[in-house]
């Protein structure tokens, strides 16, 4: 008779606690150092995590990545790209407010080519967010069009607008939220009303 494997509380709760110190690791190098390459060594000095305990948590940097990303976003409590235009008309202003209490990490993962490096990992799942929450608008639209409006309202709903409403212009997190809404909805208007005048 096979032995069923035993899973241990006392081996889960350090595995996820040494776990939780290497994605700790990974943000105080994001935010300390901007322009890190993020290696496994530079993961283990700042973690306290040998290099090989690493490596059995993270075959490799993308896994690594791929933890962080969801890790940070698991700390905002709430979804962050749109699944329907309802979406994009509500989740703005929650979200850019949300972003205010990790203005650090936000700022590192636009500066660094390690942050775009992660960004540009969930870049196919991002558009795919996008293309869906438009779709009652978008089908039937001119394929030029509808990207355009696709585009553009991804970068409207994005970290780098609100981070460029917060430094240059000084709003907060709600205020960016709500001109993001203003812009958005101006844009699907202004995509119906197209859409009319050539349906």
């Amino acid at each position: 008779m096979a032995r069923r494997p035993y899973n241990s509380p006392i081996r889960e709760a350090r595995a996820a606690e040494t776990r939780g110190r290497i994605l700790d690791a990974v943000r105080t190098i994001f935010e300390t150092d901007p322009e890190s390459s993020l290696n496994f060594d530079e993961v283990a000095k700042v973690s306290g995590v040998n290099r090989r305990t690493i490596f059995r948590h993270f075959a490799n940097k993308d896994e690594l990545l791929q933890a962080f990303w969801t890790s940070t976003n698991a700390t905002l409590d709430m979804k962050i790209w749109p699944e329907t235009g309802e979406d994009l008309m509500s989740m703005p202003p929650k979200l850019f407010e949300a972003m205010e209490r990790i203005e650090g990490f936000v700022r590192a993962a636009h500066l660094s080519p390690t942050g775009h490096m992660m960004r540009m990992q969930v870049n196919a799942e991002r558009l795919a967010a996008f293309r869906g929450s438009l779709a009652d608008i978008s089908t039937g639209m001119d394929p030029v069009a509808r990207g355009r409006l696709e585009a553009l309202s991804q970068v409207l709903f994005s970290a780098t607008t609100w981070l460029s409403l917060r430094d240059y212009w000084g709003m907060s997190g709600r205020e960016a939220g709500d001109v993001v809404v203003w812009g958005i909805k101006a844009l699907i208007d202004a995509a119906i009303r197209e859409k009319s005048s050539t349906g």
